[in-house]
């Protein structure tokens, strides 16, 4: 343990701990306590910190905490896990490119960039051709934003409310929900907001100013809110009659998770931009992508550096994704997360007819499915309960009254039957607790 003095007035202590195959354990245990302390406070506030649940291990559709306790993953890490835990496939495809190059040098040509951006052109809709690699969701929606003012030479974006884009401040910009931008404004000029769906709304708003509308095919954080159909056509013929980019964010719907490799082409639909991310690196790396037409990107080659990003396209992300393509289109998860979605979605709804007391609607498409409670306090109840019994889900940001569910698209009809029949468990208690409760208030009258 190294010591050092700061100011002659505080002792820090610098920790250092062995990185052999023990050094997970070592770090586990002290993980609610550094996470209180030099994360965020609010970690003593989650379930898993009340718990002491630390994440140990990975695999498939389970994840297991340091008590051993096994957990069924109906959050997906909010959609990263489309090929399922630790898929072997990308795994040993990142273990040898460690042993080959693991950071480009900027300057020579980097293989995995232009392999994995060969490989999405191949499969997105359209003539949509040419990817540029950063991070995440938000800096590819960020990068999507500037190319789409870029290339219209205008200055407006068109949102939803509700949406949502990410957190950073042109993303947060489009984001639609006042309780993420209201404490960082006043944001970026120029952004509209109009209701999700509602076509005549978006039509009254484009300006002769207008360089884009931006939404989501089906909104994630909004609660799972699945548009009426037809209604993302309307929206690329309405764009296209007015002169305007159409970008998609297939951050969390793309990759098969709605049952097709993308989300718009349940219509048939092709943007002008589409972003990407989560999924894309397997769960194994973190890697967002934009990409656009050969038309778009012209505005790019007289000075392609204009926009940037150190480690995006890294090999070690590029090498993930590839893998990760690869393993989508052989295990045919997009066909599979349609027919496991169709059957998650009739248990629920047989639930949802027998306790529509606590459950007001199920809705979604494919493996992204929204589960939504009669009020707020039902549904807090429910998750925490269900994350007791080995079952992981997590709200929405937008819509605090549904839960998310959104498994590995790898996800076996027994895997299935092993949530609902935890949830319909949940509930039947609950519907026993509310009969005693009345039954005793009854007695007291008498």
């Amino acid at each position: 343990m190294a010591v050092y003095k700061r100011r002659e007035t505080t002792t820090k202590r610098f920790t250092r701990v062995n990185h052999g195959p023990e050094h997970y354990k070592e770090i586990a245990e002290k993980c609610l306590d550094n996470s209180i302390n030099h994360l965020n406070t609010a970690y003593s506030q989650k379930l898993a910190g009340a718990e002491g649940a630390v994440e140990f291990r990975d695999q498939g559709v389970f994840t297991y905490d340091n008590h051993g306790k096994r957990y069924l993953d109906c959050l997906g890490g909010f959609g990263i896990f489309n090929v399922g835990h630790r898929h072997p496939r990308v795994i040993e495809a990142v273990k040898a490119q460690l042993d080959q190059v693991c950071l480009h040098s900027q300057e020579l040509l980097n293989p995995w960039a232009a392999h994995l951006a060969s490989q999405l052109a191949a499969l997105a809709p359209g003539d949509l051709q040419y990817s540029f690699f950063c991070n995440s969701g938000t800096e590819a929606v960020e990068g999507a934003l500037k190319l789409a003012r870029l290339a219209s030479g205008k200055s407006e974006i068109i949102s939803t409310k509700n949406a949502y884009h990410g957190v950073s401040m042109g993303a947060l910009s489009a984001t639609g929900r006042d309780v993420f931008r209201k404490p960082f404004e006043p944001l970026l000029n120029g952004f509209k907001h109009v209701p999700f769906g509602d076509i005549a709304a978006l039509e009254a708003a484009i300006t002769k100013d207008t360089a884009a509308v931006i939404l989501e095919p089906i909104q994630g954080e909004g609660g799972i809110n699945v548009p009426p159909v037809g209604y993302l056509r309307k929206v690329r013929q309405l764009t296209k009659k007015k002169g305007v980019l159409l970008i998609l964010d297939e951050v969390q719907t793309g990759l098969g998770r709605t049952g097709r490799m993308f989300a718009c082409e349940h219509e048939g639909v092709v943007p002008d931009i589409i972003c990407l991310a989560k999924a894309l690196g397997g769960g194994v790396m973190p890697i967002g992508c934009f990409m656009a037409s050969k038309k778009v990107w012209k505005v790019l080659e007289p000075n392609p550096s204009i926009h940037n990003s150190t480690f995006g396209g890294n090999p070690l992300a590029c090498t993930a994704a590839s893998a990760t393509l690869d393993v989508l289109v052989d295990e045919h998860l997009p066909a599979r997360s349609a027919v496991m979605g169709n059957y998650f979605m009739r248990r629920l709804n047989q639930i949802k007819e027998n306790y529509s007391q606590y459950i007001g609607d199920v809705r979604g498409r494919g493996l992204l499915i929204g589960l939504e409670f009669q009020s707020k306090e039902i549904r807090e109840a429910v998750q925490e309960e269900l994350f007791y019994r080995g079952v992981l889900v997590a709200g929405t940001m937008n819509s605090n009254c549904t839960i998310r569910i959104e498994p590995p698209l790898i996800i076996t009809e027994s895997q299935i039957n092993l949530m609902v029949d935890t949830l319909e468990g949940i509930l039947a208690e609950m519907s026993e607790a509310e009969a005693d409760k009345k039954a005793k208030k009854r007695r007291k009258k008498k």
